[in-house]
């Protein structure tokens, strides 16, 4: 009863704050048409507050929500398609020809050509955290009408990775604001920006076309039940991130549609190798075994979700099919645990090894409604195995993360956004990947890595991959519990918004509403 009073009132906040529209005007006002978005996957403890794509991961609240685009996009079978280029040309195994679309313009009124396209890109790999060793560039040449990018050595994956959210192309000349705006090519333009909304207007000079509505106001509500009322009471018109516990409210309901995608975006989790317990393989291995992958996503994720025992799903052809990991074991744990010197010598229930209890701090976070679900489902599985979990579900994770005071970090994460394995890969599990937040080395998947960036073939490519995922599994430094199918739920009055398996792509020109 107190969890719903606090989101009535977290509602009744929400909703005030609603009726105020950019620079303080009641959205009311005007004749425009207004689009309400409510949304879990916005603000500081998503790492993508504001619309700067070279910070963090805002490329993605960039492109999101329609301020900014990339020279590439994915189709929906996650095949690369020309966005703001027309075409390319691999001139030898380390540069690329891209040539620009004409007539573009940024919000700020400058043309995009290929100096802007130089400036964006070349102060992307100065100041990001992952992109440099992701796209590999050694320099770029502007042409009037495109670039000529050389990298340090082959990148099979480039474009892939330039049509990250991070490679939105922004006018460099109009900078980024102190509220974190920037000038991009989109349908939209910011005209304000907190850590928890993001007010947009149409781009009146969009190339692409006519845009159907004339504001768009996207609002942060990280708790579900406040997200539910809201959305029924209608005060948004559509959602990204609803309680999978919620969807049967609005799926027999006529008055609403659902839009769905299967996604690569993953639940796992990472080891701190800094802790002496967590060293050893059999503690990991152990800890992974006693997660109940099937309880979880059939109970707790309503069957939207699909067990993961690597990275990527099955239809990947590198996929979870192709690789072995530990299923739901609590004996084989048990044993592993008393392999490893960890017995409940005093029948507390808790095993311990030299007068120290096994207590794991499981750090993980609210943005993702089942990550805290999850959480507690581990707590009660891993206390059959005389595991002690104590959970920190909180949005100050990376400020824990950083301190070092957690042993495991379970978080959510889209591993082949790109349509390439490596993705994964070179953002976790390397020694100089920026988010290996557990200091995971192996010297073979270092190796493997290298292989895989000189290699062009698709299948050799994915083969690779499939190794590398294996190799990760075999050290367990890492555990994966379920893939995760994403759904929008909206009014029946909005057209234009569809999931894709990207996770990149919602807010359009073609978005609308008749009511």
């Amino acid at each position: 009863m107190k969890k719903r009073w606090i989101s009535l009132l977290c509602l009744a906040v929400m909703l005030l704050s609603l009726l105020t529209g950019c620079g303080g005007a009641p959205a009311e006002d005007g004749d425009g048409k207004v689009f309400r978005y409510g949304t879990t996957a916005y603000g500081p403890a998503m790492s993508n507050a504001g619309l700067n794509p070279h910070e963090n991961y805002s490329g993605w609240s960039c492109v999101r929500y329609g301020v900014g685009e990339t020279l590439f996009r994915f189709t929906e079978t996650m095949e690369l398609e020309p966005w703001l280029a027309t075409d390319y040309a691999w001139l030898d195994d380390v540069t690329v020809r891209i040539g620009l679309r004409q007539g573009v313009t940024f919000s700020s009124g400058r043309t995009l050509d290929g100096q802007a396209v130089k400036e964006c890109l070349e102060h992307l790999v100065a100041v990001h955290d992952r992109a440099p060793g992701d796209l590999k560039i050694q320099s770029i040449q502007a042409e009037e009408n495109a670039v000529v990018i050389t990298c340090s050595e082959p990148n099979p994956a480039l474009l892939n990775y330039l049509s990250d959210p991070y490679g939105a192309i922004i006018d460099m000349d109009y900078g980024v604001t102190e509220d974190r705006n920037v000038a991009g090519t989109g349908p939209f333009v910011a005209c304000e920006i907190a850590d928890d909304h993001v007010y947009l207007e149409k781009n009146p000079n969009y190339w692409g076309g006519e845009v159907a509505l004339d504001r768009v106001e996207v609002t942060a509500i990280t708790d579900g039940d406040t997200l539910t009322m809201a959305l029924q009471s209608g005060q948004i018109d559509a959602v990204q991130g609803l309680p999978y516990a919620s969807l049967p409210l609005f799926t027999d309901d006529p008055g609403y549609t659902v839009s769905s995608a299967d996604t690569s975006r993953v639940f796992f989790g990472a080891f701190n190798y800094e802790i002496p317990a967590l060293q050893d393989l059999r503690v990991r291995q152990a800890i992974a075994m006693a997660i109940d992958k099937e309880g979880f996503t059939k109970t707790l994720l309503n069957g939207n979700g699909t067990p993961a025992a690597g990275p990527f799903p099955e239809s990947f052809s590198f996929g979870s099919g192709t690789v072995t990991a530990p299923g739901y074991d609590p004996e084989e744990a048990r044993d592993l645990l008393a392999q490893a010197g960890w017995t409940d010598t005093d029948g507390d229930g808790y095993v311990d090894r030299n007068g120290e209890m096994l207590t794991i701090r499981w750090l993980t976070y609210p943005g993702r409604m089942e990550l805290p679900l999850l959480a507690e489902a581990a707590q009660a599985t891993l206390k059959d195995i005389g595991v002690k979990v104590e959970v920190n579900s909180t949005a100050n994770s990376a400020d824990i993360l950083e301190s070092g005071a957690w042993d495991v970090y379970v978080s959510a994460f889209v591993a082949a956004p790109t349509g390439d394995g490596a993705y994964f890969f070179t953002t976790h599990c390397l020694s100089d990947s920026a988010k290996n937040r557990g200091g995971y080395f192996n010297e073979e998947l270092e190796v493997l890595a290298a292989r895989l960036r000189g290699t062009f073939d698709p299948e050799e490519r994915a083969a690779l991959v499939t190794e590398m995922s294996q190799t990760i599994l075999d050290d367990g430094a890492f555990f994966f519990a379920s893939y995760l199918k994403m759904n929008f739920v909206m009014k029946s009055s909005v057209t234009g918004l569809t999931a894709h398996p990207s996770d990149y792509y919602e807010i359009t020109a073609r978005l609308d509403k008749t009511a």
